[in-house]
């Protein structure tokens, strides 16, 4: 039987459809669970206004204590429109953010190709963003771009006095700052603070509804009225005001309301977790203990040996981990990002150790 990397992706959907056990996040979700969080007695909406998208958008303005808010398919669009904007504003084309920002490394450098935005790195690659590092530009920036958690490192994020002084930082320079919240919901757990208390902080604030809520795609976008106006042209000139927006924020509506109380209690299964871990050796947790329901596991082994042993639980075990690894600059030393949600809460700490134990072969 090949090892799990070198399935198609089709062979690998038919080994998770097989597994009773999941792992990470919500676990498997048929189209079937997806569709029953869309309500029979939603109200549609028409190229975005009304219904169900007017309730979510005044929802997350109300939720994040800002005046407006809008719906977008898409963070990629929503954090390129809402940055395109304070660009404008400020006659300035520079957004300035971590090195592992997602809106550089995973969005095939739409900001500059689309929109004529220059990006400028502040800090280091292995660790969180530091007021030391924004003091040491001096080009005039449109935008920070402030990432929470900074999901590259394991889902870190700044201690709340030094979040506040980059913020503070921004505002003395004249510019915007934005948050990138695809993951809010797991950072306001993380500090224990409500998510307008965390918002407050910030000109304009995204925030995702399919990753830790784990709704139909779709996020939104929330700010001054002014603002979000503008957000919703560049919507519609990127091709964003579909007919009909409705089933995914019907789901999203859904989802943020059922887990959204539940982020504390993902976050100290988190921190169980990595407790239960500290005896394997072969595990790193990163980082340890977790900050967010969420951490990165650097594991000693190779990616094949990975593969090897994630397919054999799969397969002989029903329990899915995951497909493959991310390689690191060592090759015996593999990365796996591990999301905690309602399947991981099935399962004791212990167990979870095991499991993970079992990926390297212990």
């Amino acid at each position: 039987m090949p090892a799990t990397e070198e399935l198609s992706a089709a062979e690998q959907a038919a080994l998770r459809a097989r597994c009773s056990v999941f792992l990470a996040g919500h676990g498997q979700l048929t189209a079937a669970d997806l569709l029953a969080d869309i309500p029979a007695s939603t109200v549609t909406d028409r190229y975005g206004d009304g219904g169900v998208v007017a309730e979510l958008e005044a929802e997350i303005a109300g939720l994040l204590g800002k005046p407006a808010a809008a719906f977008l398919p898409s963070g990629t669009m929503a954090q390129q429109s809402v940055l395109r904007v304070h660009a404008d504003r400020r006659q300035r084309k520079t957004i300035i953010f971590h090195p592992m920002c997602h809106l550089d490394r995973h969005e095939g450098e739409a900001y500059q190709r689309l929109h004529g935005l220059t990006g400028r790195p502040a800090g280091d690659l292995d660790r969180l963003m530091a007021v030391s590092d924004l003091a040491a530009i001096g080009e005039p920036a449109a935008a920070l771009l402030i990432e929470l958690p900074q999901r590259d490192l394991g889902g870190q994020q700044p201690a709340w006095e030094d979040l506040t002084a980059q913020v503070e930082w921004a505002h003395g320079q004249g510019a915007a700052a934005h948050l990138d919240g695809a993951r809010l919901w797991e950072s306001a757990a993380g500090y224990g603070r409500p998510p307008a208390e965390i918002a407050a902080l910030f000109d304009t604030v995204y925030v995702s509804f399919y990753k830790g809520i784990g709704a139909l795609p779709g996020c939104c976008v929330a700010g001054p009225a002014d603002i979000l106006a503008e957000v919703r042209e560049w919507r519609h000139r990127m091709g964003g005001t579909l007919f009909g927006l409705w089933p995914n924020a019907a789901s999203a509506l859904t989802c943020l309301r059922r887990r959204l109380p539940l982020m504390p209690a993902y976050l100290g299964h988190a921190r169980a977790i990595a407790a239960a871990l500290g005896d394997v050796t072969g595990v790193r947790v990163v980082p340890d203990p977790p900050q967010v329901p969420m951490m990165h596991l650097l594991l000693d082994t190779t990616p094949d040996k990975f593969a090897a042993a994630a397919h054999h639980l799969a397969a002989e075990q029903g329990i899915w981990t995951w497909p493959q690894a991310m390689t690191t600059l060592d090759p015996r030393v593999q990365r796996v990002e591990f999301s905690i949600g309602d399947a991981t809460c099935t399962l004791e700490p212990d167990r979870i150790r095991d499991i993970i134990a079992a990926l390297i072969g212990r």
